[in-house]
């Protein structure tokens, strides 16, 4: 290891490796702050650039880079127009944005690009400590764990519910499932609930579906309320800078989180998307009960949590990708054939025939990060200054960005008809108090569920994976208790306030 490890760093600090690291970052994270132009996206682009490079340390590197600083970006859009354009976002701007809102856009993307930094960085170090031993750890995990797992992530609904809005919450993560279903399913390759539309055999577009339930609902609001598009809270960008208090307050939450999302990271299939909500989650849950009050409002340590989660499970993820050539998600499939294609073959002997590639990856996410980190905070102040724009001429750059990035995803008009119809719908359910970041959940998701149950009733002939499987039983458990507790915590609070009262 140490052999590999010093072979790794005489790569990684070649000068067309570190021009590789800055060139990825850069353009991962200009790419990452537009809604609708993900990580994989940029990454197919990028490919035959990085094919053509010829060593395929530098050419991992650089896909890398792009991979990483495109969820290190992905938080600012997500921030400031509140149109997370990438799933290991979404949580971000559920405190992200009313941060923004009430006039600490500087403070969130500092707290963003803090906590970005020390996930990726302690994930990279996981990375390096754990890489041989984990890779055995993954492979324990098959169908019925990775069901389960999924379980425990739909869990989350309980951090996004609210006081006395459960049964909302469920009621919403399950249209999400329900329109997970739309196009082919699991076990049989037969288009369903399509209604006849070509459109829908593929399902609807998870960024089609994120700006309907997040950044169009947003504009629309603008539009219906004038008062609130004059406000001038961020018309002033200040408070960039986060207080000594504030850091001791987030400084626990990273720690936990860049420690949790990268295990997350580390399964095939997880990923930053569920490293986000279960962070958020987490921290909601074992949060002081003032603090839950503020989740949702702009509280710092939801946003300290998805980010710092996302960015440790980024790394996490190449551990099964390097050392197993499974990859865990559609961005690290494209990585795969970025490998393949450069004749690179992954999985456990490429640490022992190639160190080189194996251990430069590794250190260079490292220098990303701080790459990342001196590159973003000295922008800060002038990316905040978007929302120094008057909020009625905010509204058609919104609107621009949430209509592009629908249809850029999918090259197809029909979704700026499905996008404008959810929108509406998604409106209305924000009029009615309904939580709109369980349905994502759920749609997120319900593919992933759906897919290892299938896999699962079929390996084990019905649901007696349940019981034949330990350590699927234990993360059901886990789920179980993550919607019990927050419940029973709520009708405690409750019981205590009537008998205040009654005493009274």
């Amino acid at each position: 290891m140490i052999e590999g490890l010093l072979i790794g760093l005489s790569a990684a600090f070649s000068i067309q490796n570190l021009l590789m690291v800055i060139a990825g970052c850069l353009i991962g994270t200009f790419i990452g702050m537009l809604p609708g132009l993900g990580p994989m996206s940029i990454i197919a682009i990028m490919i035959p650039v990085a094919i053509t490079i010829g060593d395929p340390s530098a050419a991992i590197i650089l896909l890398a880079g792009v991979y990483y600083g495109a969820i290190f970006g992905g938080s600012t859009s997500s921030i400031l127009l509140n149109a997370p354009g990438v799933a290991g976002t979404v949580a971000s701007s559920f405190d992200g944005y009313p941060m923004a809102r009430k006039g600490q856009a500087g403070k969130a993307l500092t707290i963003a690009a803090i906590a970005s930094f020390a996930g990726g960085s302690i994930g990279a170090l996981l990375l390096m400590i754990f890489a041989p031993m984990l890779s055995t750890v993954a492979l324990l995990f098959h169908s019925a764990e990775y069901f389960a797992l999924m379980v425990v992530g739909l869990s989350a609904i309980a951090a996004f519910a609210g006081t006395g809005n459960v049964a909302k919450a469920v009621l919403m993560t399950l249209v999400g499932l329900v329109m997970a279903t739309v196009g082919e399913g699991a076990l049989f390759n037969m288009p369903r609930f399509t209604m006849g539309l070509m459109d829908l055999q593929s399902g609807f577009s998870f960024i089609t579906l994120a700006m309907a339930m997040f950044a169009l609902p947003e504009a629309l609001f603008l539009v219906l309320n004038p008062a609130r598009s004059a406000q001038g809270a961020s018309g002033k960008i200040e408070n960039l800078r986060i207080t000594r208090e504030e850091g001791r307050k987030i400084a626990p939450v990273i720690g936990r989180q860049s420690i949790q999302g990268f295990f997350i990271g580390v399964l095939p299939g997880a990923g930053a998307t569920i490293a986000s909500f279960l962070g958020y989650a987490v921290e909601r849950n074992i949060a002081s009960k003032e603090e839950q009050e503020e989740f949702g409002k702009g509280a710092i340590k939801g946003l300290a949590a998805p980010e710092t989660a996302n960015n440790a499970a980024c790394t996490g993820s190449f551990v099964p990708l390097l050392t197993l050539g499974i990859p865990g998600s559609g961005t690290t499939a494209i990585l795969l054939g970025a490998l393949i294609a450069l004749n690179v073959t992954p999985g456990p002997r490429l640490m022992i025939d190639e160190p080189q590639i194996f251990w430069a990856v590794i250190i260079s996410m490292y220098i990303g990060n701080l790459v990342l980190l001196i590159l973003n905070l000295p922008l800060i102040p002038y990316i905040a200054k978007v929302l120094s724009i008057p909020r009625n001429y905010l509204i058609p750059f919104i609107l621009f960005f949430t209509l592009m990035g629908s249809y850029i995803g999918q090259n197809n008009a029909t979704e700026l008809l499905l996008l404008v119809g959810m929108g509406i719908c998604a409106t209305v359910l924000k009029f009615a108090d309904y939580p709109l970041a369980p349905l994502l959940i759920g749609f997120i998701l319900g593919g992933m569920l759906e897919d290892n149950f299938a896999r699962s009733m079929q390996l084990y002939d019905g649901v007696g994976f349940v019981i034949d499987r330990p350590m699927t039983l234990g993360l059901l458990v886990i789920a179980a208790l993550l919607v019990i507790v927050p419940s029973y915590r709520a009708r405690r609070a409750k019981a205590r306030k009537e008998g205040v009262a009654e005493g009274d």
